[in-house]
């Protein structure tokens, strides 16, 4: 696939569509470019067309494309954190939306206090409640949430999940939705290429999106 700046604008568009229809302004959601593993030919068209907020999956990927390209880019870790990478993940990125155990909390907390520098966290809640994927379940995310305040001192901005692969998405970023509003948390990263709409629709304030931006991955 040949990267235009026309996947760009048809991902806004379709934003913004769901996001009127849903009674919302299209300026509440904001689009994460998924450049994770994608050769820089494809991201570079992105970039110049004015996206200025990335994702990436691991550490060590993000550094080496972005260290010298941080002007103007916020960046986004959206995979899972090892708690031994606390340190560069403290220091390189914007965002964090992959907080979903104690050892991790112990390990930004340390790093935050050591640093006086703080990314936006996010917690990620495992709605699926599925073995092999990251995330605190359902039923001990209040907990987590209160801890990761209470007792490690960070602030938590929102919530993030990854639904099941097939299963309608709706209900989970439903469930995740009710876990943000009781405790108190407006930000919601929810929603990826297939199912992003959908996501904003249930309220989601940022949106992951690869494929539908880059095409799909070389394998």
């Amino acid at each position: 696939m040949t990267v235009s700046p026309a996947s760009l604008t048809d991902v806004l568009d379709r934003i913004a569509r769901a996001a009127k229809a849903s009674g919302r302004e299209p300026s509440d959601v904001t689009l994460v470019a998924v450049s994770k593993q994608q050769p820089w030919e494809k991201v570079a068209p992105i970039l110049a067309a004015g996206q200025t907020v990335f994702g990436e999956n691991r550490v060590q990927e993000a550094m080496e494309r972005w260290a010298e390209r941080r002007e103007g880019v916020e960046l986004r870790l959206i995979g899972p954190l090892q708690s031994n990478k606390a340190k560069e993940a403290v220091a390189f990125f914007d965002v964090i939306e992959s907080l979903d155990r104690e050892k991790l909390a112990v390990a930004l907390a340390a790093e935050v206090r050591k640093q006086g520098r703080s990314p936006r966290l996010y917690v990620q809640v495992n709605t699926g409640e599925e073995p092999q994927k990251a995330g605190v379940i359902p039923g001990e995310a209040d907990a987590f949430i209160a801890a990761v305040r209470g007792t490690h001192g960070l602030e938590v901005e929102g919530l993030m999940c990854i639904p099941p692969v097939g299963e309608p998405p709706g209900p989970h970023f439903a469930l995740l939705a009710k876990i943000a509003a009781r405790n108190g948390l407006a930000k919601l990263s929810m929603g990826m290429s297939d199912d992003f709409e959908t996501a904003v629709r249930f309220g989601a304030t940022s949106v992951r999106v690869g494929s539908a931006l880059f095409g799909a991955r070389a394998t």
